[in-house]
């Protein structure tokens, strides 16, 4: 299969009407669209038909249990998906959408269970990037779209990650630029009376709360599933996010966690082992190493977020071996840098 991609104006994609109805065809034939959200690049196909979902796993090499979020481009078509929205719910849709939050309600009968990972429930976003929304307006159906990456893979920020990935097993590449937050969406299930945090991200716990009161939050933000434990949302069980070397996170105070990460940097140039670091800018100068990838500031955790996933992936340029990387705070969007830091090193941490 030939991927065909495309480059349009993130900011004024009504001026690629024929990029769009060419993407539209794809969908209504069946097939996959990768495209730009304001979080991650998604990759689309029809979430009615099970048969084009069914791709979506294929193409990504991803586990069947694990769901898909359904994706809209107005807050109208949520009903036709849905049943029960809650007075919680339209709290949460009112002061959020469209935005990087997804909203997990009890699915319609329409919705197959290959979209919804053979859940009763259904994850549903509505996007704030004006070429997602436009996108999914011209398909006419419901867009079900997990990260358009290979399975396990760090989520593609950029459309040229997309194609690394999954470059001739898609029909098509929507490449609207870079992603906006650079970690996927918030998700948050309102389908019980408590609604619970099943995974952390730009629209945080304390900001949710703030407009309902207070929420769960699952243990798969916080710990590994176990192997018979079915995940409620994308991204909840199996290993994610992760470069092709071994991450290890390191948890302490800075000066420990750099005298600890030096000193395996040292053990591991004696055995003739490559090793990468994720560091800061405050603490880049605190580390001994050939291969130190600066993620942000830690004035500026938005930064970190929107930066995590390039700098996993760009350890794979690194051809490191393994890769440290220091733990943050979890305050705010901390908890989604963490949970997904945790996630790409197997909840491989080092504490110091």
């Amino acid at each position: 299969m030939k991927t065909i991609i495309e480059k349009v104006d993130s900011e004024n994609p009504q001026k690629y009407e024929a990029v769009f109805m060419k993407a539209a065809s794809v969908i209504k034939n069946g097939g996959l669209v990768a495209f730009p959200t304001e979080t991650v690049y998604g990759l689309g196909a029809n979430a009615l038909d099970p048969i084009a979902v069914k791709k979506i796993y294929t193409a990504k090499g991803r586990p069947s249990d694990n769901p898909l979020i359904v994706h809209i481009s107005d807050v109208t078509e949520l009903n036709d998906v849905v049943v029960d929205v809650s007075e919680k719910a339209e709290k949460i849709i009112n002061a959020f959408w469209p935005g990087p939050i997804t909203i997990i309600f009890k699915k319609r009968e329409l919705i197959p269970m290959e979209t919804s990972g053979g859940l009763s429930t259904v994850a549903v976003r509505f996007p704030e990037n004006e070429t997602a929304r436009f996108f999914i307006k011209k398909c006419g159906v419901p867009i079900a779209a997990p990260s358009a990456n290979s399975s396990g893979k760090p989520s593609p920020t950029k459309a040229e990650h997309v194609k690394f990935d999954l470059d001739s097993r898609i029909d098509m590449i929507i490449d609207g630029g870079a992603c906006k937050f650079g970690l996927e969406s918030t998700i948050i299930d309102v389908s019980s009376e408590i609604p619970c945090l099943l995974r952390p991200g730009s629209v945080t716990k304390d900001m949710i709360e703030g407009i309902i009161g207070e929420i769960n939050v699952d243990k798969a933000v916080l710990e590994k599933l176990s192997e018979n434990e079915k995940p409620k949302a994308p991204g909840m069980k199996y290993k994610h996010y992760s470069p092709k070397a071994d991450v290890k996170i390191v948890k302490g105070n800075a000066v420990d966690v750099a005298e600890k990460i030096n000193a395996i940097v040292r053990e591991n140039m004696i055995k003739g082992i490559k090793t990468g670091v994720i560091a800061t800018e405050q603490t880049r100068d605190m580390y001994k190493c050939d291969n130190i990838l600066v993620i942000g500031s830690l004035n500026n955790p938005e930064e970190i977020a929107s930066n995590l996933f390039d700098v996993l992936r760009k350890c794979d340029s690194f051809e490191v071996s393994q890769v440290f990387v220091e733990a943050f705070d979890e305050d705010g969007v901390g908890m989604a840098i963490m949970n997904r830091l945790k996630k790409a090193a197997g909840y491989n941490i080092i504490n110091v």
